[in-house]
This record gives C-alpha cells, sequence and structure tokens, in this order.
C-alpha cells in the first residue's frame, strides 16, 4: 500500500448532518453512517484524518473542503482519496479500487445519482485551488464541469460505478430497494424509517404537509466531491 497516500473523511457530525438534513431520525441515521464510515476506513489500512464541521475552515463549502484536502497534502502526502459520510452502499472495496486506479490515472471520481461525487482520488501535482474554488459545488452543473476541465486541462479521470448519496428522505427508498448489499445496522434503520414514513402518509394532511416541510435540507453533502 502506498504510504504517501491518505484518506480524508470529510464527513460533519450526525449533529450538524441533522440540522442540514431534518428528515425522519436523521440524526441515528448519520450516526450509524459515521461509525461505518470509519470502520471501512480502516478496513482499507491507510492513514486517515476526519474533518467534521469543527476542523473545516473556510465560508464556502468549497472553501473549506478545498482547506481540507490543502492540509492534508501539507501533512506530507502525495496522494488524497476523500469521502464523505453519506453513501451507504460506499465499501472498502471502492477505496481500494481508487489506490489501484490512481496507478495509472490522474484522478479517480466516484459519481452519485445526484451529480456530485461521493469519493474523489486526486494527487496533489494535479491539485489547483484556483480550479477548485471556481468549480459549482453543490450544484446539477458539477458533473457539466468536472467533464469541461478533464478536456481542458488533458486530465486522465477515470470513474468508479454509480452509488446514490443520502441527501434527503426520498434518497431513502432509492437505497433500500437497490440490489446491492447494506450492512444490517443501516439497512435496519432505513426500513424503520420507510415504514414510519407510511403511517405518517396515512395521517391527514396537515400532518402530511408538516413532515414534507421537515424534508427541505441545505445540500452540504461531502459526498459532492469533485474535480
Amino acid at each position: 500500500m502506498n504510504s504517501k497516500t491518505a484518506i480524508l473523511i470529510f464527513a460533519n457530525s450526525a449533529k450538524k448532518e441533522a440540522s442540514l438534513k431534518p428528515f425522519l431520525s436523521s440524526k441515528d441515521i448519520f450516526e450509524t453512517l459515521n461509525a461505518q464510515t470509519l470502520r471501512i476506513v480502516k478496513k482499507a489500512g491507510l492513514p486517515y484524518f476526519l474533518y467534521s464541521e469543527k476542523q473545516q475552515t473556510g465560508q464556502t463549502f468549497g472553501e473549506r473542503f478545498t482547506n481540507a484536502i490543502q492540509s492534508v497534502y501539507d501533512k506530507g502526502f502525495d496522494t488524497v482519496i476523500t469521502i464523505g459520510n453519506d453513501t451507504p452502499h460506499l465499501t472498502t472495496n471502492h477505496i481500494l479500487k481508487t489506490v489501484e486506479k490512481l496507478q495509472k490515472h490522474d484522478i479517480v471520481l466516484g459519481p452519485s445519482t445526484d451529480g456530485g461525487f461521493y469519493l474523489m482520488g486526486i494527487k496533489k501535482s494535479h491539485f489547483n485551488v484556483e480550479t477548485f474554488l471556481k468549480l459549482p459545488w453543490n450544484t446539477s452543473k458539477l458533473n457539466r464541469s468536472i467533464t469541461k476541465l478533464k478536456a481542458s486541462k488533458k486530465l486522465n479521470i477515470t470513474f468508479l460505478e454509480v452509488l446514490t448519496d443520502l441527501d434527503k428522505a426520498s434518497d431513502i427508498k432509492l437505497i433500500v430497494d437497490s440490489y446491492r448489499a447494506l450492512p444490517i445496522s443501516i439497512k435496519e434503520l432505513l426500513n424503520v424509517f420507510a415504514s414510519t414514513e407510511k403511517k405518517i402518509v396515512s395521517k391527514p394532511t396537515f400532518f402530511v404537509e408538516n413532515f414534507i416541510l421537515q424534508q427541505q435540507f441545505n445540500k452540504g453533502s461531502p459526498a459532492l466531491l469533485l474535480l
């Protein structure tokens, strides 16, 4: 394993995630996801650094994310693989595949179904702070911007499989209904949410409207890691 490669877990605490994504039981779900993320990272056998809202610096998501990556390079690493905490189907194998692909590619991206990315592996030689800060973070234009960047910078980019991030309540059904296996602890929590949601829908309209309002959130997912 390359000792010059480190993993950056760019992920908020469960309490913070629950405030940004206030769907039912979101705090419990993200507590479980945070624990699961640490488990899969430790199994990869690489040095890792966790940057929650307490370690992040900067006013915008782009600034906080860029600063976090730069700080890992400043610790002496040549390559950073960055992930979030909101991709239930993420496994250690995705990280190990990224390490392998980075031997022949400049950048490795794990695209998510919402147009962002749940994983990014990038070498220090291809990391440009100004370019990063100009990218349309947390927007639907992100994927298109990366494609243009690939062509203009002549970067050798490769992709992992597409996975679904857990950003809003409706994502839970997509994740649970997927053919991919889920850790038991996560699957049980998501199934409880799905069951509770059905009961809420059957209640009077004002309960339904209140529940829908709770689904609104600020799209600040660390899974939108792109380049």
